[in-house]
């Protein structure tokens, strides 16, 4: 399979993305008229979208020097959060704790936070959230997992995260990186590959409908996702991808029950965080084989083999959703990073690091209003690549939509997931990479500058033997056979 076509790549030079789209009062839906794709883009060869799971911008970002972060003077946040049980106004503190709890973040959850932009609706979601279940099933967007104090005005700094502070400071931090909709993990992850979360009546793709919240609720499996996913152009021009995921437990109860035992976590299952096995386009085009074990990563990696796209999803012990431990997602992650930049294909590579809803964390920026559906609210994301502006801070508005529209300059020419343009028609309500507040991935990158060497970094925690399989020992801590 070619990774790159070299006709699309050509063609696509200097070429004005005339992606058509009715205007969108709300979202500002254009067809971007002058729209140009930066031809130094194709240095870029190799995409990989690293997801992980649940913080919110603040909460991991929130004092780093320079960003949109938590309102402080001299030294000490101006900001509170009411809480209703002690009648005290809660300000954002420092938690040095490895596990967190977090709090309920399903679409509702998303509305009483945001609380009509008073952005301080954080400690009563929580308190008020299920807790009967949340051990056996601490990925249900209902859940608090923890018993007793609310942690979600905490936030994290270089103490605890230091790998993630210092993939900051030497690449590329956005602090205007919003989820795509107000809601949970399924969704945010069917943005992730396609622009949409819908629910579809059968496999004809005009049955499908607005679905914010996921196509079903809490349902995972069963669904038929008919619209168009991103794997769909790809695979229509002749451009690899693949959809990495590390075995273990799934975040989700198979059969639809809030309370279950977790279930394995396998490439051929889908889950909250693994959509593509029910997309009838991957059916269709013969390609669940490129749903995969996270080990072919790694040795694709190490031979130089990397599809031109990557998606990477966690298990739930390396996820960082709580309650699983900061440490170990940060180990993991790096783990992942020190791969790719020892991969002979670092040159040509960009990581797009990011997580996938707020888990209920306090964050105090209200989203902006795109469409019916989003955007969510602020999550972390970095650019890592040796064309990355080094210690850059990008005050853009994003979404996870920015991933998509950089993949598609970047190998499609500018094509986007459109029903007029893309020989597929779904009822989708907007092409989402068109919107006007939607910043350009491209300006994170100085592909002027020499590619930089490698930064790989310690990995400070000890990781499930799972998670990692088929990594270097050079780029992994000693690994935890935890039984997954």
């Amino acid at each position: 399979m070619l990774r790159w076509s070299a006709a699309v790549g050509g063609a696509a030079l200097m070429m004005v993305a005339a992606c058509s789209n009715s205007t969108n009062s709300a979202g500002g839906f254009s067809s971007t008229p002058g729209y140009t794709i930066d031809p130094n883009i194709h240095k870029i060869q190799h995409v990989i979208v690293i997801m992980q799971e649940n913080r919110s911008f603040d909460s991991y970002f929130g004092t780093y020097p320079g960003v949109d972060g938590i309102p402080m003077q001299n030294g000490a946040p101006t900001v509170c959060v009411n809480d209703p049980k002690s009648g005290q106004c809660v300000k954002p503190y420092h938690d040095t704790a490895d596990l967190n709890h977090g709090g309920p973040h399903q679409e509702s959850s998303a509305a009483n936070d945001i609380n009509g932009g008073k952005m301080d609706g954080f400690i009563q979601t929580a308190e008020a959230g299920k807790k009967k279940g949340c051990i056996q099933n601490p990925t249900d967007p209902a859940c608090v997992t923890g018993t007793g104090q609310t942690d979600v005005m905490g936030y994290h700094d270089q103490h605890e995260i230091p790998n993630y502070w210092s993939y900051a400071q030497h690449y590329v931090l956005q602090d205007k990186m919003f989820e795509p909709n107000a809601s949970w993990s399924l969704p945010a992850h069917l943005f992730m590959v396609s622009a949409w979360s819908a629910k579809c009546t059968s496999s004809d793709p005009m049955s499908c409908q607005d679905a914010p919240n996921g196509p079903s609720g809490t349902k995972v499996t069963g669904n038929d996702y008919a619209w168009t996913d991103m794997t769909y152009l790809l695979h229509k021009n002749h451009v690899s991808w693949g959809y990495y995921l590390s075995n273990g437990t799934q975040p989700d109860c198979a059969d639809d029950a809030m309370i279950c035992n977790q279930a394995a976590q396998k490439v051929n299952v889908p889950g909250i965080w693994n959509p593509l096995p029910q997309f009838d386009t991957v059916k269709q085009d013969g390609e669940l084989g490129n749903i995969q074990d996270v080990s072919n990563y790694f040795s694709a990696a190490k031979s130089g083999t990397l599809p031109a796209v990557s998606w990477i999803v966690p298990n739930g012990k390396v996820s960082e959703h709580p309650p699983a431990l900061v440490s170990v997602g940060q180990a993991y992650v790096t783990t992942l990073i020190n791969a790719a930049m020892q991969s002979p294909e670092w040159n040509s590579t960009a990581i797009f690091l990011t997580w996938d809803d707020w888990g209920g964390f306090y964050d105090h920026v209200k989203p902006p209003t795109v469409d019916d559906a989003g955007y969510g609210l602020r999550v972390p994301a970095m650019v890592i690549s040796p064309y990355a502006k080094q210690g850059y801070l990008d005050h853009q508005t994003l979404s996870f939509d920015a991933y998509l529209k950089f993949i598609e300059d970047d190998f499609l020419g500018g094509a986007r997931i459109d029903p007029k343009t893309d020989g597929r028609p779904d009822p989708r309500p907007d092409v989402r990479e068109n919107a006007t507040i939607l910043g350009n991935l491209s300006n994170d990158f100085d592909f002027s500058q020499s590619p930089r060497p490698p930064m790989t970094l310690p990995v400070l925690a000890q990781i499930p033997q799972a998670a990692t399989a088929g990594a270097p020992h050079e780029t992994a801590a000693d690994l935890v056979d935890d039984g997954d």
